[in-house]
């Protein structure tokens, strides 16, 4: 049984999912953030079966957020690297750790701590703010059509 898609769903987030709703698919786009570049470095990260792998790193290259890269002789090795449409993906992937973080293994048990390279300090937690800067939660917003809908259903 394959997984449900959600093409005639008029939502951002389910055409995200779309893309990168597979849990392979982000640890894949989150080890290429890492530096990863080889299949042979996403297959040691990730323990992914090398079909699936291959299936994951093909349907990136074909959504745009990656892109192969021709190393040596032409046709025998190729690299993989985020596309600009992949590298802005890293906001939700640290929402999503500093979710874990937080609500899986507590500040006291946290396996890893993210840190800015240029400062050592650690990150901030990720917000949503409105035009003036201010944080917004999930009840101060509500939803409106945009220029691009359709007779599709608003979900």
């Amino acid at each position: 049984m394959g997984r449900k898609r959600f093409d005639d769903m008029a939502c951002a987030i389910a055409q995200t999912l779309n893309q990168v709703g597979d849990w392979w698919t982000l640890l894949i786009v989150r080890d290429a953030m890492r530096g990863a570049r080889r299949f042979s470095d996403f297959h040691d990260s990730t323990g992914i079966a090398k079909n699936i792998l291959t299936d994951r790193l093909n349907r990136l290259v074909e959504n745009g957020i990656m892109r192969r890269v021709e190393v040596g002789v032409r046709g025998q090795r190729q690299e993989y690297e985020l596309t600009d449409r992949g590298s802005a993906l890293f906001p939700i992937l640290m929402a999503m750790q500093q979710w874990g973080d937080e609500w899986i293994y507590g500040r006291e048990s946290m396996p890893t701590v993210m840190y800015d390279t240029r400062t050592g300090e650690e990150l901030a937690p990720i917000t949503v703010a409105n035009q003036q800067g201010e944080q917004v939660s999930h009840e101060d917003v509500a939803r409106k059509a945009g220029p691009g809908l359709s007779s599709q259903k608003v979900s």
